[in-house]
């Protein structure tokens, strides 16, 4: 079995930046891609950023584009997204999740899924 983990959420203010981290226990991070998604209330999960467990190859979403980076670590099994500049839209749970068939964004391209953690941007 696979089992992805969440951590690094909290509460941080307008313009700050959080560093989420999603570590991969049962099996190495040996998959096709690792996607990051968040859901805010009443909306819903939509594709942040996610990465190529090949080659490193990204993508973004264009709300995130310039402010949000993602990165592998592939010796801890464990990819990052680092969050910079962070606005109140950016309140969501955030969830990692991995793909054994594609890279991209869309979320019923992907196949396992952690448990979230909440990001709160607020005064």
């Amino acid at each position: 079995q696979v089992q992805l983990v969440e951590s690094g959420g909290g509460l941080v203010q307008p313009g700050g930046s959080l560093r989420l981290s999603c570590a991969a226990s049962g099996v190495t991070l040996d998959y096709y891609a690792i996607g990051w998604f968040r859901q805010a209330p009443g909306k819903g999960r939509e594709g942040v950023s996610c990465i190529s467990t090949r080659d490193g190859s990204t993508y973004y979403a264009n709300s995130v584009k310039g402010r949000f980076t993602i990165s592998r670590d592939n010796a801890k099994n464990t990819v990052y997204l680092q969050m910079n500049s962070l606005k109140p839209e950016d309140t969501a749970v955030y969830y990692c999740a991995a793909s054994d068939r594609h890279l991209g964004l869309p979320v019923d391209g992907y196949d396992y899924w952690g448990q979230g953690t909440q990001v709160t941007v607020s005064s």
